[in-house]
């Protein structure tokens, strides 16, 4: 099955295309321009700031590192309604298994209550997280995640600069 060239997810149907990338929908297809410019970032520059990143303290608690990208996943339903997501955060490994806990609690408490969706996502995200709890990222060394989310930062923050830059002014024409 196809991956989302930003977020990863899996693509069930469809998805959107913008020349050799995939994207599961047009959140994701909107950062296609971004994802672009993050591949110019020399290897490196990248190199060193996701050492950086993850050695440093931990952008959650301020703690020491290692600072890596922890996923957790959460479930919410009622009747026919059912939402879940997966949301990536950069932070130590104490503070990522705390956000994995308490989507486990809010899935275990809400994500039931949807038909079909529910029964069926809900022990899917709860073995998500206790996956993630139990294995995590290497803590010797930065992960793919951490990798990739570091390039997009840095291209952003390239954006940024170039947006904020004032356009040229036009030389005001020489009077007699």
């Amino acid at each position: 099955m196809a991956k989302c060239d930003n977020c990863g997810s899996t693509i069930l149907f469809g998805g959107k295309r913008q020349g050799n990338l995939r994207f599961c929908n047009a959140r994701c297809a909107g950062q296609g321009a971004l994802l672009a410019i993050s591949q110019q970032v020399p290897q490196n520059i990248v190199s060193e700031s996701v050492l950086k990143v993850h050695q440093g303290p931990c952008p959650k608690c301020g703690g020491s590192g290692p600072v890596d990208v922890h996923v957790h996943h959460r479930i919410m339903s009622a009747l026919v309604i059912t939402s879940w997501r997966s949301t990536p955060q950069i932070s130590c490994r104490s503070c990522g298994t705390k956000a994995q806990l308490i989507d486990t609690g809010i899935s275990l408490l809400l994500g039931w209550w949807g038909f079909p969706w529910g029964l069926i996502f809900t022990p899917v995200q709860i073995v998500r997280n206790i996956t993630g709890m139990l294995r995590g990222p290497d803590p010797l060394q930065p992960s793919s995640q951490l990798e990739k989310s570091v390039r997009m930062s840095i291209a952003s923050q390239a954006v940024a600069r170039q947006k904020a830059q004032p356009a040229a002014t036009p030389a005001a024409p020489l009077h007699p």
